[in-house]
């Protein structure tokens, strides 16, 4: 009986119901995946695009290097074959580090359902958070070589939390919410690492109109055939011990990304400031130098935004740049008659992140420091940050602009390329363009 044809038949008949399909999973596995990032010119915001649910349906969403996890309006026309909520004390609930557990008093829903835990989906621009649902259903991303763009690949359960249509007041048009990239086991890096088992890394290039990002290890290959991956200079990634969330629960770390400014020169002179501002405070997380996508501009807390400021001015004059009023939300503005250009944008005073040692340095040249305001005047792009924010020095968006930023979570480092525009290249360089 047990040799039977029949017998037989069904056991081939099951395998190929049962084994064929994960064969079929693990025919293609990329190296690595790419997302475009376009500037708003509106709102200076960052939008990457990814496609979700069954049938796929393309999402635009702020792009937020720190940000904790995807999340997603649900109240407006979320529909997919594919979405499930996550159970209380489930698996998926313990990865997002969910504690909260509750029920939805309506019909259910994509983004109310009852038993299940729930999240905080946090908007970073209008420091606006919530509740909402935690969640799973179908994410698919352009795989990359590094060269450009190849197939799409398929992550069925990614996990994300569904938000209330008010949270996206304060983003761009358009947007259906924010692509949080932070440390934490349920942001984007993570879950597309996990999913195809590539290296713990993500890469940022940020442009003034059409940039990219890179999930996964490079080559990151910009036109003319420059692979970015090799211009970097590495400096660690610190923890910040306390969450710099809009809400957050007690011993939950940040999942920001934290790097070690140990001074600030210009023109080679250190500019003289209290330092202790440029640690972290274990107790409270306050102090200390991040990286954000969702800041515009560099923000830096009041004293150190004065003396720097102060340095930059006296170091202009030295050149005869002469200092004109202010516009908003600019307080540092010149006359650029007397400012020449070079490949690397404005010839003005460069600024100077000391990081680990001497030799390890972020250079800010006049393409990331100044912003043209009108055909006669030039903006230092740093803001006053205030006498007590929460980070002493946020590194904004248009001072990465151009440069290369690689994110390795596994060795806690960051790579950062300096100014492409020196080596003739810039982030909008990436060849979209499918290969033959």
């Amino acid at each position: 009986m047990a040799n039977s044809p029949n017998f037989l038949r069904l056991i081939a008949l099951f395998q190929l119901f049962f084994i064929a399909p994960s064969f079929a999973q693990q025919s293609f596995r990329p190296k690595a995946l790419v997302v475009p990032v376009t500037k708003d010119a509106s709102t200076l915001q960052y939008v990457t695009q990814i496609n979700q649910r069954t049938p796929l349906v393309p999402l635009n969403l702020v792009l937020d290097i720190g940000g904790q996890f995807l999340w997603v309006d649900c109240d407006t026309n979320y529909i997919s074959s594919t979405y499930r909520p996550a159970r209380c004390r489930s698996a998926q609930c313990s990865l997002a580090r969910s504690t909260a557990c509750g029920d939805c008093f309506s019909a259910p829903r994509p983004g109310c359902n009852n038993n299940t835990c729930g999240l905080t989906p946090d908007n970073t621009i209008t420091h606006t958070a919530t509740s909402g649902e935690l969640a799973e259903d179908t994410v698919s991303v352009q795989s990359t070589n590094g060269f450009n763009p190849g197939r799409n690949v398929t992550v069925s359960r990614f996990l994300f939390s569904c938000a209330p249509s008010f949270l996206l007041q304060g983003l761009a048009t358009g947007v259906s919410g924010m692509a949080g990239l932070g440390r934490t086991k349920i942001a984007l890096p993570s879950q597309l690492a996990s999913a195809f088992s590539f290296h713990r890394k993500f890469a940022v290039c940020l442009s003034s109109s059409k940039g990219v990002a890179f999930f996964g290890d490079g080559p990151y290959v910009l036109l003319p055939n420059i692979d970015a991956s090799q211009l970097l200079t590495f400096t660690p990634l610190l923890l910040n011990p306390v969450s710099t969330a809009s809400a957050f629960s007690q011993g939950e770390p940040s999942a920001e990304y934290f790097i070690g400014v140990k001074s600030i020169r210009i023109d080679g002179k250190a500019v003289r400031f209290n330092t202790t501002l440029l640690s972290i405070n274990k107790h409270d997380g306050v102090g200390g130098t991040k990286i954000s996508s969702v800041n515009p501009y560099t923000v830096l807390e009041a004293s150190i935004f004065k003396a720097v400021t102060e340095a930059f001015v006296k170091a202009s004059a030295a050149r005869n740049i002469k200092r004109v009023a202010g516009v908003a939300p600019f307080e540092v503005c010149f006359s650029n008659e007397n400012v020449g250009a070079t490949r690397l944008g404005a010839a003005v005073p460069t600024i100077e992140l000391v990081l680990q040692n001497q030799k390890t340095i972020w250079r800010i040249f006049g393409a990331n420091s100044m912003v043209s305001v009108s055909d006669k005047v030039l903006c230092l792009g740093f803001v006053n940050g205030g006498e007590t924010p929460r980070t002493s020095i946020v590194i904004g968006g248009y001072q990465l602009e151009n440069n290369l930023l690689q994110f390795d979570l596994a060795a806690s480092r960051l790579g950062f390329s300096s100014l492409l525009f020196g080596i003739r290249t810039t982030c909008a360089n990436f060849n979209f363009t499918s290969a033959v």
